[in-house]
């Protein structure tokens, strides 16, 4: 059985390259919302599917690591609160990761709820609660304005890592040989 915080070798590679990843999308594959500072980003579906098959913690330092690398590159420095909140929404995506048998060749409709359900919430956490406290709280920023963009942002992160994460972890599951489907001709 798959502990939630396994943390192997292959795992700290896939953080890595998941991390990189994120970074490239966040920068430049995004669409934009007409909320000022809040897109639509593909990089949450890339990080969504890496927690769901390395779990929460490979969840949460892709996108904390991934998010600030882009805002530092982009800006010249991070912008703190969403960096967290990004880390938040994978983190709690990556919750699911024992559930699923991604890797065994199974992802099916159940699969695809449990999944979508618990990033929902985590992106709900995230974006509704934790980045709008924190840029009330760190930034001093209007509490209507980051509420209106936590809500935006939720919403956009749900459907990025909705329908992104489960085309890729549909996908990939399909590349992977179901437990007993090789037998041994005799």
């Amino acid at each position: 059985m798959k502990k939630l915080f396994d943390f192997k070798t292959k795992t700290i590679v896939a953080t890595g390259l998941g991390a990189a990843l994120f970074m490239v999308l966040f920068m430049y594959v995004k669409i934009p919302t007409g909320i000022p500072e809040t897109d639509i980003q593909t990089a949450y579906g890339v990080g969504g599917f890496f927690a769901a098959l390395f779990g929460p913690i490979a969840g949460a330092l892709i996108a904390f690591i991934g998010h600030a690398l882009s805002d530092s590159i982009q800006y010249g420095s991070a912008w703190w609160s969403w960096v967290v909140a990004s880390g938040v929404s994978c983190f709690i995506a990556g919750l699911v990761y024992p559930k699923l048998q991604v890797e065994d060749g199974i992802f099916g409709k159940t699969d695809v709820i449990r999944y979508n359900v618990v990033q929902v919430i985590g992106n709900i956490i995230a974006w509704v609660l934790v980045a709008p406290i924190l840029d009330v709280v760190v930034y001093a920023e209007p509490v209507n304005l980051v509420f209106t963009q936590g809500i935006v942002a939720a919403i956009s992160n749900s459907v990025s890592m909705g329908v992104i994460g489960s085309i890729l972890l549909v996908l990939y599951s399909k590349t992977r040989s179901k437990k007993g489907s090789l037998t041994k001709e005799v």
